[in-house]
């Protein structure tokens, strides 16, 4: 039997390269390695408040056919309460299952979570870091990316951090919920 997860990211024009690769791990992880994973590029959503305007208005009508929608948002804006609001909207609407997932303190993380021994702050500043991406994982990027990639080879970073599944659950445990979350989901569906 087939099973269809949508990724929604805040960006995908670049987060879809980290998240992508995440979510088919995570999905091998939970026993489910042929799951179809799509990362939503239309309508194409610019920003967390867009995000959440099209997870609550539009995605029913097109994506409503997906078993699962998995929302990435930044911790700058998805405060807990708002997340579990949103999830039971969906929930409410009887068109598909929404799990957010929120990165501390952006996407970007689960990408550098490969290359840890590489920054020089300890794990823990890094995740309270008020300009992580700018400040860490840009200079990662230019020298473990690769600019002639889609997205500059995020993908080739998701990749080194997913070498260590067990490793990444520990340095981002939102992911660990995360993947918990989907296997208690799927042992009832």
């Amino acid at each position: 039997m087939s099973f269809s997860v949508l990724v929604i990211p805040e960006d995908p024009l670049q987060n879809g390269h980290i998240l992508r690769p995440l979510v088919r791990a995570l999905m091998r992880d939970v026993g489910r390695p042929r799951a179809r994973v799509s990362v939503l590029t239309q309508p194409r959503v610019r920003g967390f408040d867009q995000a959440v305007r099209t997870i609550r208005d539009a995605l029913c009508v097109n994506y409503g056919f997906m078993d699962l929608w998995l929302f990435f948002p930044d911790s700058d804006k998805a405060g807990r309460d708002a997340m579990r609001n949103l999830e039971a909207h969906v929930a409410g609407q009887g068109c598909g299952t929404l799990m957010c997932c929120v990165a501390h303190p952006e996407v970007e993380i689960f990408a550098c979570a490969g290359f840890r021994n590489d920054i020089p702050e300890a794990w823990d500043e890094v995740r309270q870091h008020p300009r992580m991406k700018e400040e860490v994982f840009t200079p990662l990027l230019r020298v473990h990316g690769d600019p002639r990639r889609p997205g500059g080879g995020r993908d080739l970073m998701m990749s080194k951090s997913l070498g260590n599944l067990r490793l990444l659950f520990q340095l981002c445990p939102e992911l660990r919920c995360l993947r918990d979350r989907i296997a208690v989901y799927l042992e009832g569906g």
